[in-house]
């Protein structure tokens, strides 16, 4: 009854209007349920000087079996002061494993995503490649990705006419911690270079740390950074961050 609860609300989340999604965070090991997910909502409206209305959903659905691992993702943010957005972006990701052996997985993937702030109209991603375990300790572990991807990005009206279509390398590290059975510390970095020209790259990493209130329910900090060398337009800065705070369930 919890997953389908869970699943309903990602297909309305889904009509509603970040490249950065910490896919470790919500890995589950292959040996584990064969269900899992989380879901968190944060809506805030708040009047004042001005009119703040603030909506963010981060939801996500996995299915595992001894060899193979779906995973869906979808992550909304929404933001409007007197009537002007100031944030509007939104992800969905499904990534498929494969188990090849006991440090080796083939990975691949699918993302959409649209960023206002960045002038993303839509930005469409696929790709593939393999995953490597660099450590055999359950409670410290590392993992390496190799991928190439397809992407396909469509600039809003503020760049007109702006359509690329490149081959980028989508290489990774990330590690998963868990110094202690209430306490999760889950790091992913990004490094996408176009492979035609090596210095129009993005470099990105999040980082979250979660702690165990009572069963499925943990408070998590996050913080995300993003550079691109080359944004879509001189006005989009070539850094940006965020860090967030707010409570998930899992199940």
């Amino acid at each position: 009854m919890r997953f389908f609860l869970i699943l309903i609300l990602l297909l309305i989340s889904m009509s509603c209007f970040s490249q950065v999604i910490n896919i470790e965070t919500l890995r589950k090991a292959s040996d584990s349920a064969k269900w899992s997910g989380s879901v968190g909502l944060d809506v805030s409206l708040i009047k004042n000087t001005n009119s703040i209305f603030r909506i963010a959903n981060k939801a996500h659905v996995q299915y595992n079996d001894q060899f193979n691992s779906w995973l869906f993702v979808n992550d909304l943010n929404f933001e409007k002061v007197e009537g002007n957005s100031l944030v509007n972006k939104g992800t969905q990701h499904l990534r498929y494993n494969r188990r090849l052996n006991q440090w080796l997985k083939w990975e691949a993937f699918a993302q959409s995503q649209y960023d206002a702030i960045s002038e993303i109209d839509f930005r469409g991603l696929l790709g593939m490649g393999p995953r490597f375990k660099l450590s055999s300790d359950e409670d410290y572990r590392f993992y390496l990705g190799t991928l190439l991807m397809y992407e396909y990005e469509q600039a809003t009206n503020v760049v007109s006419n702006r359509i690329e279509k490149d081959i980028r390398a989508s290489a990774y590290l990330s590690f998963s911690l868990y110094p202690t059975e209430s306490i999760s510390i889950i790091s992913t970095s990004y490094y996408q270079p176009k492979l035609k020209v090596f210095k129009d790259y993005r470099f990105s990493s999040n980082t979250a740390i979660l702690f165990k209130i009572y069963e499925d329910l943990a408070f998590k900090t996050n913080f995300n950074f993003i550079y691109d060398a080359f944004p879509v337009s001189t006005a989009v800065p070539s850094t940006q961050y965020e860090w967030t705070n707010g409570i998930l369930y899992s199940f």
